[in-house]
């Protein structure tokens, strides 16, 4: 068996196994508001999005695409990035999307092998509603999504030393 070295690597992250980075009370309190604030929002996502006909990976769908950085469609080689799923799960997804009229497939202009999936006008109107009500509800959720300090550390810059 390996003998660990103060590092693992776990889904991803790095763990540390020094007690330098030890956490108190304090921080296993603030760590748990913090991914139940997350549970509670997901929950909400969840359920308002079904209310209005989707499924919870249509609306990530959608939002995706609308929020892809510098224009508004996509590859499905770079929605299964964005989503973090594989190819052929992101062909399904946009397959029903676009049977619901949400999204449509027009041929790359640059690639012959390529799509660029984009929203319809129907998608557009619905993301932009459901959109907003998600807006809505991270703002009333505002304590319990801040990022939780550790050990007295406060997160993010400092204010007082931030330019701008």
């Amino acid at each position: 068996m390996a003998k660990r070295r103060g590092r693992e690597w776990c889904h991803g992250a790095v763990a540390d196994d020094g007690d330098a980075g030890a956490l108190t009370k304090k921080d296993f309190e603030a760590l748990a508001r913090f991914r139940f604030g997350i549970r509670r929002y997901l929950r909400f996502s969840e359920e308002t999005v079904r209310s209005h006909g989707l499924t919870p990976q249509q609306y990530q769908l959608l939002l995706a695409l609308k929020g892809f950085p510098g224009r508004d469609w996509a590859t499905v080689r770079e929605l299964a990035d964005r989503l973090l799923l594989r190819h052929h799960s992101v062909v399904e997804l946009v397959n029903r999307a676009q049977r619901q009229g949400l999204v449509e497939r027009v041929p790359h202009p640059d690639d012959a092998r390529a799509v660029r999936v984009q929203l319809t006008a129907d998608g557009e109107r619905i993301l932009g509603r459901l959109s907003a009500l998600h807006r809505a509800e991270l703002r009333r959720m505002d304590d319990v999504l801040a990022l939780p300090t550790w050990n007295g550390e406060v997160s993010g810059p400092d204010p007082a030393t931030s330019s701008g």
